[in-house]
């Protein structure tokens, strides 16, 4: 995993202020939101009184929050990208690729910052469907985008300058290739959509993030083409994001950043250690029983492995168990946890693909209680009965060995498992959308926090605001950028090349062949690319062609979400077992051996579910989806 070069010495000037301002701005916009969704709920429910402009408002809203917690995100260096070619090359060659990379970014999001903010130029006097002003929506937007390229260019500048001016003229000369070529002959010049493959994966294999590689391919062939203005690339990164369903999302992270700070996850995990943690695999049954709950809740797998992960990773090594096979076996749990409601990935292919997502979460959970139990079974056979080192100190008892009372303990479970009925019954009741039922579970979240366990302070709620819209805004970006790169790649006509392909081999080889070919072709991809990326990028692809095979949307649905997950967190290039390592604090080289292990028995696992859709339907079926 890549990251962008920490804020340069202006850090503790101007750009730490500019810092705070654009968390503060995310936060606000996304509490704003909060209140918008449960104040039109509320208003519909209680009064009849349906808020006609809310949606258009909200949607606005998030929007603007997300570019800003984009920006947040790459000034600290929280965008991610494949790092594992990139770690390869010499030391002289990778600031040279660095470098370029960063020159990139720089590129890329000015482009956006000037094109959204020209877009709502040219959409001024036009209004919404509720009658609100269109601009609204892209100056927000652009102004996000203005703050992430300040600091990219902060980033930038932190880098020495030979370096720079290497990379620099690296770009340049590349560009000069191609131009150089089309002029002397055009004829013989690759297709701009050849052309665009080309600078992704280059891009991608050079480090640079998922987000802005995705954006760049895009730029390319826009920039090739030359018949489409910069203002559409703009306009599809809007729509990639401006869907109310899409709301869902910061608000589940936000969810499960606040369950961590009020007190929710502590009390869950130290319940389940006093269960089951002193039977033989104790603690690894905790650990994956733990991410089957927290999954429950937050719709952020990377927020659940932080939550777990900090409190059983340590307590993995007191124990003496191996911490590469600890962070493992939390990788693992993190693909088993894909398909368990709310998690965002089902709410991006339901988006992307026009499936129910209370289908999708429905269809979800028999495949992920499945997974569960293989890798507790495992952990059951292949583990040992922890053994607690002794303590060096009475602090580090009382880290190791909470004194809290179980009633405590309870009031946490109960109120956790009232977040859970909460998600799932406003589902079943039909009472509120997914994105309404999202609202409400953070309204939950902190009532409980701030009234019931009262150690929600307004400092730490305000922190968990910032960080998931942080969070939330790396994932939208990502999210918006493959809305770019699908829409070029829907003008080409790649949808139906492909379409015609697979049910071309499908009718002489088989639908087993088909499913079979989805699934490598999400694991490859779910290595490379961030997940959501690859779901909207795949998903409209395939889906299609499996209703025309007969294969039921929502069982497929499930088995890409699965087969994406699996490739998300395999060595040597999976993104989110790169995260893994970095929050257990180990390096990947002890993970690769018992992951592989983990991974191999989900992979059985995914087969079953795929060839016996039982798996998925039963339950959609029963509740009437």
């Amino acid at each position: 995993m890549t990251a962008a070069v920490p804020l340069s010495g202006g850090r503790h000037g101007s750009i730490a202020l500019l810092l705070r301002f654009s968390d503060a701005i995310a936060a606000i916009l996304l509490a704003t939101d909060l209140v918008v969704v449960c104040g039109s709920v509320l208003l519909r429910f209680c009064f009849n009184a349906p808020v006609e402009w809310s949606d258009d408002v909200a949607r606005g809203l998030m929007v603007g929050s997300a570019f800003f917690g984009a920006a947040s995100a790459l000034a600290r260096g929280e965008n991610v990208g494949v790092s594992f070619f990139r770690d390869l090359a010499p030391v002289r060659l990778r600031a040279l690729v660095d470098a370029a990379s960063a020159l990139l970014v720089v590129l890329i999001s000015g482009y956006v910052a000037y094109n959204a903010i020209k877009l709502g130029s040219l959409t001024a006097g036009q209004t919404t469907g509720s009658g609100l002003p269109l601009e609204l929506t892209f100056y927000p937007m652009g102004a996000g985008a203005l703050f992430m390229t300040v600091f990219a260019i902060d980033q930038l500048c932190a880098r020495p300058l030979p370096d720079i001016v290497r990379g620099l003229v690296a770009i340049a000369v590349v560009t000069g290739l191609y131009l150089a070529w089309d002029y002397l002959s055009p004829a013989t010049v690759p297709s701009a959509g050849t052309l665009m493959l080309i600078g992704f994966f280059a891009t991608l294999v050079g480090g640079l993030p998922i987000g802005f590689a995705l954006a760049l391919a895009a730029l390319i062939f826009i920039w090739v083409e030359g018949a489409l203005p910069g203002v559409i690339f703009a306009q599809q990164m809007a729509r990639g994001i401006d869907n109310f369903v899409l709301l869902a999302i910061p608000f589940f992270i936000l969810v499960g950043y606040l369950m961590e700070a009020n007190g929710m996850s502590v009390r869950l995990i130290e319940l389940l250690q006093r269960w089951v943690g002193r039977m033989r695999g104790g603690l690894n049954v905790v650990m994956v029983a733990s991410m089957v709950l927290f999954s429950g809740i937050s719709g952020s797998k990377m927020a659940d492995v932080a939550a777990v992960g900090s409190v059983l990773i340590p307590a993995a090594r007191r124990s003496k168990q191996n911490p590469g096979g600890a962070v493992a076996l939390l990788a693992a749990s993190a693909v088993m946890a894909e398909t368990i409601p709310p998690c965002i990935n089902l709410i991006i292919l339901g988006f992307v693909a026009n499936l129910s997502i209370g289908g999708l979460f429905v269809a979800g959970l028999l495949p992920a209680a499945l997974m569960a139990l293989a890798l507790i079974a495992v952990s059951i056979i292949f583990g040992k009965t922890p053994i607690e080192t002794p303590t060096e100190s009475p602090a580090d008892a009382e880290v190791i060995a909470p004194q809290m009372p179980v009633s405590g303990l309870w009031s946490g479970a109960i109120a956790s498992f009232g977040l859970i009925f909460m998600i799932f019954f406003g589902f079943k009741s039909g009472f509120a959308t997914a994105t309404e039922i999202s609202a409400f579970a953070v309204a939950y979240a902190l009532v409980v926090g701030s009234v019931v366990f009262r150690e929600l302070s307004f400092t730490s709620a305000a922190h968990s605001f910032v960080q998931g819209a942080t969070r939330a805004g790396l994932v939208l970006f990502i999210v918006a950028a493959a809305q770019s790169l699908a829409f070029t790649l829907t003008l080409q006509q790649v949808p139906h090349a492909v379409g015609d392909f697979m049910l071309g081999l499908s009718k002489t080889s088989g639908t087993w062949l088909f499913i079979l070919l989805a699934i490598a072709v999400l694991i490859v991809m779910g290595s490379v690319l961030e997940g959501a990326a690859a779901l909207i990028i795949f998903g409209p692809l395939l889906l299609p062609v499996a209703v025309q095979l007969g294969i039921d949307p929502l069982h497929f649905g499930v088995v890409l979400v699965i087969a994406m997950g699996i490739g998300l967190f395999a060595p040597p290039l999976g993104l989110g077992l790169y995260g893994a390592c970095l929050i257990g604090n180990v390096p990947i080289e002890q993970t690769v051996k018992p992951i592989m292990g983990y991974l191999g028995l989900l992979f059985l696992c995914l087969l079953v579910i795929a060839f016996v859709p039982w798996l998925s339907t039963a339950l959609p079926r029963a509740f009437g989806y």
